[in-house]
């Protein structure tokens, strides 16, 4: 062979050769192109499914409440409290629903409860007494057994002294000088409640009764003649209403009575200057007696 046909033969692989590699580089691209195509959609289907998932426990987590029916609902009771039966110590009051009553009622007592004012309930008043003893009692609601009570002999500038007796009521006899006692209840060893008592000697007793009496019947002596003032005068109000009429006129008559008396004296008072104001003696009267007696 000619180097002329060597060298176009030579030219001719190269040719080819090139065409092959870019045929398999082509190959190659696409192969990696579908490739990242795949999974590029795979990625895109696992999102997809992601979100799904997601929506379906985002609805499940937020989903609406259950409505029951009206009939269905309970009614709400609205409760009200009475007022305490007491203003110290312990009392009870009265549970009241103003809602929801059986047969329509407004209001319907639901139960008893026990209430609870200030501790302090100061001087009080024995139960019974007598010349001899006294009974006292300590604030409590029944049962009695409920409560514990602690009783103090009070002593001026000393320490008090807790008696042994721990009932609810006590009874005292009188001494010569007068004594002080308090009690206190307790509740769980709290004390909820506590009221003093004065015993006082039989004949400061006595000189109490006397007295009594007195005060009471000036007491009772000025209400009666209170009240009688108080019905003299409504009696005499309502005869003004019944009677205005005549009322009326009388008081008319009494008004008009001294505009009379005063027109007529100031009549006479007129009458009076009239006269003074006429001459006393006429001018040609003397003269014409003179002539007549002559």
């Amino acid at each position: 062979m000619s180097p002329r046909g060597t060298g176009c033969s030579a030219g001719l692989l190269m040719t080819v050769g090139w065409l092959l590699l870019a045929g398999l580089q082509s190959a190659r691209g696409t192969n990696v192109t579908a490739a990242v195509q795949d999974a590029g959609l795979a990625h895109e289907g696992e999102g997809e499914e992601e979100t799904e998932n997601n929506d379906s426990e985002t609805a499940e987590n937020y989903a609406p409440p259950e409505t029951e029916d009206v009939p269905n609902r309970n009614v709400v009771k609205e409760v009200e409290f009475g007022m305490c039966t007491v203003t110290c110590g312990i009392g009870v009051r009265e549970v009241m629903l103003t809602n929801g009553c059986p047969g329509g009622e407004s209001k319907c007592v639901v139960r008893v409860e026990e209430c609870r004012g200030p501790i302090d309930c100061g001087w009080g008043k024995p139960i019974s007494e007598s010349l001899e003893s006294v009974r006292l009692a300590c604030i409590h609601t029944s049962p009695l057994n409920r409560f514990k009570y602690m009783w103090k002999l009070l002593r001026p500038d000393q320490q008090s002294i807790v008696l042994v007796n721990d009932s609810a009521i006590i009874e005292v006899r009188r001494e010569s000088h007068p004594l002080a006692f308090e009690c206190d209840t307790l509740d769980n060893n709290e004390i909820v409640a506590t009221i003093k008592f004065t015993v006082y000697t039989s004949s400061e007793l006595q000189m109490r009764r006397s007295s009594l009496p007195a005060t009471d019947a000036a007491l009772i002596f000025v209400l009666t003649i209170g009240v009688i003032i108080c019905v003299f005068i409504i009696f005499l109000l309502i005869f003004i209403i019944i009677n205005w009429a005549a009322v009326k006129a009388f008081w008319g008559a009494k008004s008009s009575t001294p505009e009379v008396q005063s027109e007529q004296s100031s009549v006479r008072y007129k009458d009076s200057t009239s006269l003074d104001q006429l001459p006393t003696e006429m001018p040609g009267e003397d003269d014409a007696l003179s002539e007549w007696n002559e």
